[in-house]
């Protein structure tokens, strides 16, 4: 088992190859011993390797003397519902996913009881050192015990219903969804039966965790070409595409065109707000500085957050807030124990639309006040030395720079050159990513531009 596998806000690796069931199971009892749980909820997607990697980390647990629900096939919002409404009944979950990541990878995502994930500094460390050290860790004194539990996907809608309060009747609607054959192919049929007005067109709802059609990434333009298609062709309201393990959330408006991550951010913002005026909102670094500005805007409290959902589900509990939005299309709703959840983003979404009877792209669109060069990867070998060399080069003429995570760098004069960059490495990827915002999309391509060459330079010498 190599250390690699464990990143900062999961384990995640090709499997077969780098997770095999014999790891899954020093996993589990890697972190029976480690936080000494007594129930556990286990979840799984449908990814190939995840029947056998399930089976031995519920193994894993049960030798440790642990009392184990499992609740079978699920979405990651899902999993999440069923630690947020058991009231404390679980002390931990572990869902067995690889989230957005190609077919060949699968892992493993930890959640503690109060719904804060396991991550860099609040225990994945000690998991990995002893999961990849010690050889054999002996047998609790007793055996655990195992149940299952069916009833997670019908009281996730029932709430999902009450907390998104649609209208009782409304016009028919027709609504393009793809589900990338990962797992919102099981939530959407009961979804679309509680909508009787609204048509959802089905694209790959069938669920196969080799991913056949695209992969479930709704961060990549080029996954959403049949989801663009169909919306033309059927006249859709709008289009939504969600991910592997439905955790990140995409959307398209009634002209085909991708709404950026940072943009839906400030649009559910926006609408959040209005039934919670002053509240906080979080936003990550690499968010456009139109997301700030809506949310002050709209009455509320904008909060800049380093990336990830474990630093972010944490911050949120200690804010309160009520919203926060990723620019990878992560959105983390309070009412969902600040957890992730892609049908109610459809749900509030169609409940603004019906409200403001305009066309979504006329909604969105005025948001996007500045031009954003969206996210570019590099793959290096040493980020923090390049990420020190562009400190040092931009440090005497930088008006703000945060270091929160990686890298933010702004130049803010009051001018039409104003502009800012953040550079980061990747907490799943060995990946530089840069993302530029300038006042123009003159302003934005001349530094993104110059940040590249140099970027690529470093990798060079």
């Amino acid at each position: 088992m190599k250390p690699s596998i464990f990143k900062a806000y999961d384990i995640r690796g090709l499997s077969p190859g780098e997770i095999s069931a014999k790891d899954a199971k020093k996993i589990g009892q890697s972190i029976a011993v480690e936080f000494k749980p007594k129930h556990v909820v286990i979840g799984k997607d449908i990814r190939i390797t995840s029947d056998e990697l399930e089976r031995e980390l519920v193994e894993g647990f049960l030798g440790q003397g642990v009392h184990v629900t499992r609740i079978g096939l699920c979405s990651t919002p899902l999993f999440n519902f069923a630690i947020g409404s058991s009231k404390g009944k679980y002390d931990l979950g572990v869902m067995v996913t690889a989230s957005h990541n190609p077919a060949a990878y699968n892992g493993f995502k930890i959640t503690l009881g109060n719904n804060i994930p396991v991550g860099k500094g609040s225990g994945m460390e000690e998991i990995r050192e002893r999961a990849t050290s010690v050889e054999t860790i002996p047998a609790g004194a007793t055996r655990g015990a195992s149940d299952k539990d069916n009833t997670v996907l019908q009281r996730y809608l029932d709430y999902l219903f009450v907390s998104a309060k649609l209208p009782e009747t409304f016009q028919d609607v027709r609504i393009a969804v793809d589900a990338g054959n990962g797992m919102n192919g099981m939530t959407l049929p009961d979804l679309r039966t509680r909508l009787p007005n609204a048509e959802l067109l089905p694209l790959y709802w069938e669920l196969d965790g080799t991913f056949p059609n695209h992969e479930a990434n709704p961060l990549k333009e080029e996954t959403l070409k049949d989801l663009q298609a169909s919306v033309l062709e059927h006249t859709c309201l709008f289009g939504v595409a969600f991910d592997g393990d439905g955790d990140r959330v995409g959307f398209v408006d009634e002209k085909g065109e991708p709404i950026p991550g940072d943009i839906l951010t400030a649009l559910f913002a926006k609408e959040l707000l209005g039934a919670a005026p002053g509240g906080t909102v979080l936003y990550d670094l690499r968010a456009s500085w139109s997301v700030p500005e809506v949310i002050k805007e709209s009455g509320g409290i904008a909060e800049m957050t380093r990336v990830g959902h474990a630093f972010i589900k944490r911050r949120m509990q200690e804010t309160k807030a009520i919203f926060a939005g990723e620019l990878s299309m992560h959105f983390y709703f309070q009412q969902f124990w600040n957890c992730e959840s892609g049908e109610f983003a459809l749900l509030l979404l169609l409940k603004l639309l019906l409200r403001e009877q305009k066309p979504l792209s006329e909604i969105w669109h005025p948001l996007q006040r500045y031009a954003h060069s969206r996210e570019m990867n590099f793959t290096v070998d040493s980020p923090k030395e390049i990420i020190a060399r562009l400190k040092e080069h931009f440090k005497k003429t930088a008006t703000d720079i945060t270091e929160i995570d990686g890298l933010r760098m702004e130049f803010r004069n009051g001018t039409d050159e104003d502009w800012w960059f953040n550079v980061r490495p990747s907490n799943t990827e060995p990946l530089l990513r840069l993302n530029v915002e300038g006042k123009s999309k003159k302003v934005m391509e001349s530094h993104r531009d110059t940040l590249a060459k140099l970027i690529q330079s470093s990798i060079q010498t």
